[in-house]
């Protein structure tokens, strides 16, 4: 999986929270929505709209509004992928406690076929069918 490709299935998956979502495409969309929340704070505060909905620009809280859901629901289907439940998401409101356990576990590798649904197959394992 690629950056590319990981964002299109991110966007196309909006609001699914079953399946599974493999490291890649967790940590690609992850980086885009990094990235792309880098270029709203730059462009509004090049504009001075930087302070004007609770210390968020325009652009910010648009892009902000626009990566929520997607950001939830690829989380989910990441944490199914190690066979945990998405409501373990909840633990990002536990501070740093509750963050240490939930960035491992996004950061683990898959687990084989689980109650969640079968392994995602790699685009580097296609080629070994």
């Amino acid at each position: 999986m690629n950056f590319r490709i990981a964002i299109i299935k991110c966007f196309m998956l909006y609001a699914v929270f079953n399946g599974r979502a493999g490291r890649a495409e967790y940590w690609w969309f992850f980086l885009f929505t990094v990235i792309i929340g880098i270029m709203a704070t730059v462009i509004d505060s090049t504009l001075g709209l930087d302070t004007d909905i609770g210390g968020n620009g325009v652009f910010t809280s648009l892009i902000q509004l626009a990566t929520l859901l997607p950001s939830i629901a690829v989380a989910s289907r990441r944490l199914h992928d190690t066979g945990r439940s998405g409501w373990w998401q909840l633990l990002w409101f536990a501070l740093f406690i509750g963050w240490i356990p939930l960035i491992i576990w996004l950061a683990s590798t898959s687990k084989d076929d689980n109650k969640y649904g079968i392994k995602p197959v790699l685009s580097d394992d296609i080629d070994k069918i």
